[in-house]
């Protein structure tokens, strides 16, 4: 869902923007992929990627949703127990236990420090 993430770091927190759940859900799936990078990016030794467990049948994506639910955990915990060397990499966006190509504002990293900066404004706290 973060393909359809706006790559605009405006109103993050929609009190200016008519609201609109669809985009607000695309938006953090684009910012929680952009946030994993950044902390690739910034603690090198510690993994962080971005998994996408895809369209799953669940109460959440409804009986009809095509992907597999068994399929919607196993990157999560392949790259988690897994000594396959693809599994202990970082900085990525994965989903069925393939590294995919994020949308461009994912691995900017001016988008990302921007996107951080926003966030220590909204909330009072910054990364140590």
């Amino acid at each position: 869902m973060h393909l359809g993430g706006e790559g605009s770091l405006a109103d993050l927190d929609w009190t200016r923007r008519t609201w609109n759940p669809g985009q607000a859900y695309n938006e953090t799936k684009l910012h929680v992929a952009a946030l994993a990078a950044y902390l690739a990016r910034r603690w090198p030794d510690v993994l962080s990627n971005a998994v996408d467990p895809g369209w799953a049948p669940t109460r959440m994506g409804g009986p009809s949703a095509p992907d597999d639910l068994e399929m919607g955990h196993q990157t999560q915990a392949w790259r988690a127990v897994s000594d396959d060397p693809d599994a202990k990499t970082s900085g990525f966006y994965w989903s069925h236990r393939t590294r995919h190509e994020p949308v461009a504002e994912v691995a900017n990293q001016d988008f990302q420090d921007r996107r951080i900066e926003q966030l220590r404004i909204l909330s009072g706290a910054r990364l140590a």
